[in-house]
């Protein structure tokens, strides 16, 4: 081991810096401690940092003093300061997690740098999703989680929102689908969260008709029909390495999924039977959502691999999906399609809710909207109740009399009544597909 060291020290170049220059020390991870604050963990590039000196954080702005300074041995052990080259964790004190960022740069309060350490930038957020405590009483405890788990993944970002559906929750943007899926396992595992995560989505790039240019990532939030010029949706490049023998498998999952042809690669022996094939195509970023994954993991039986990168936006027919219960649109189940699978997705959601959503005390109509427009309908029955029952005989008056009254009553309770969606619901829809 000592053999092992000592070729490291000779081959690897000891760190660039300047000791005498104002510090400049790059955060690449942080946690929080109830007692220290926010703890930051550093590679210092300039200068030095030691225990009680003022700091600033270049991107934020924001102000701290430096409560403890220590190197990782591997167990955190506090030190007098760490200079030029070294890494270690500097104890901030500061309370308000959102202060301190992954990539920012620390730097002296009394004598600061002229400028922060390059290649900084704040993450931009493709697919986003709605995150919903099971239980509404742990709002709190998933705001709490999130801002914990902001520290060390500053890609992540978030906002609270409120759903009528679904009561209290947050919009969370995040870097792809997998990202959302590590996110949402390190929520439950790490932090005992019961969680809803509804259907991603993409952000689109909407053009309202008196010109102004809007961003909308929530479907709920899109303008009316008549406001809307154009809805421009992100493109990628999308890159597959794949046998041979799964190709035309592939190839049609791409095709179905709206993406555009590029070119076709062959790798490797062509006599083989697993020969691969490279497939560059362009495919709207939509494509990715709703499974892609897994459907391409069953057509190539999992030999194929994908990688892609953001390309450009590109105008698309795009409409706002609605569901309406009893005549009320559900903002948790809205979502943005296009204009030719409106039809198509609005009934198959339609005819799911007319299986779930128990029948109630009258008539509800269960309605998809798209454009403006109804497209689909179920209509739930209400329970009846044999009025006439207590009738022995007399004049057929005394029974369409209850008839009546009984009819007025359910047009009154339609007007004014609530329908009862068990969330069972919301998790089979939003999973729908």
């Amino acid at each position: 081991m000592g053999k092992v060291l000592e070729a490291v020290a000779d081959q690897v170049p000891a760190p660039s810096g300047h000791p005498k220059s104002a510090l400049r020390a790059l955060i690449f991870d942080a946690h929080y401690d109830p007692y220290k604050g926010v703890v930051a963990y550093v590679r210092v590039v300039d200068g030095s940092v030691w225990k009680g000196q003022g700091l600033r954080l270049m991107a934020t702005g924001a102000a701290a003093e430096t409560m403890e300074v220590g190197v990782f041995t591997p167990q955190p052990q506090p030190v007098a300061g760490l200079s030029t080259g070294e890494v270690g964790y500097v104890a901030t004190g500061l309370k308000d997690i959102k202060q301190c960022q992954v990539g920012d740069t620390i730097t002296g309060a009394e004598h600061p740098a002229a400028e922060s350490l390059a290649g900084y930038r704040a993450a931009k957020p493709m697919v986003f999703a709605g995150l919903y405590p099971v239980d509404p009483g742990g709002y709190l405890a998933l705001k709490d989680s999130l801002e914990k788990l902001r520290l060390n993944d500053a890609s992540l970002t978030f906002e609270a929102e409120t759903s009528q559906a679904l009561g209290a929750g947050f919009r969370a943007g995040f870097l792809g689908l997998l990202h959302l899926d590590i996110v949402r396992e390190r929520l439950e595992r790490e932090y005992g969260i019961d969680l809803l995560v509804t259907a991603p989505s993409v952000g689109y790039r909407v053009g309202l008709r008196d010109g102004r240019q809007i961003t909308v990532d929530n479907a709920a939030a899109l303008p009316p029909s008549g406001d809307v010029a154009e809805v421009k949706e992100p493109w990628l490049r999308v890159t597959v390495m794949t046998p041979s023998r799964y190709l035309g498998a592939v190839m049609e999952l791409l095709g179905e999924r709206g993406g555009e042809y590029g070119r076709m690669d062959y790798v490797g022996d062509r006599a083989s039977a697993w020969e691969r094939v490279v497939l560059d195509y362009h495919l709207p970023l939509r494509g990715l959502l709703g499974g892609f994954f897994g459907a391409l993991k069953s057509c190539s039986q999992g030999y194929a691999s994908l990688d892609y990168t953001f390309e450009d936006y590109r105008a698309a027919d795009l409409v706002k999906l609605e569901v309406l219960v009893n005549h009320k649109p559900v903002d948790a189940l809205a979502s943005i399609v296009l204009a030719s699978e409106a039809y198509k997705r609005g009934k198959e959601m339609v005819a799911q809710l007319f299986r779930l959503i128990p029948r109630q005390q009258f008539d509800v109509a269960v309605q998809a909207s798209a454009g403006g427009r109804v497209i689909a309908r179920e209509t739930i029955k209400a329970l009846r109740k044999d009025v006439t029952a207590k009738l022995y005989g007399g004049d057929v008056t005394r029974k369409n009399k209850l008839l009546a009254k009984q009819a007025e009553g359910k047009k009154r309770l339609k007007r004014v009544g609530q329908v009862d969606m068990p969330r069972e619901a919301f998790f089979d829809v939003l999973g729908l597909d």
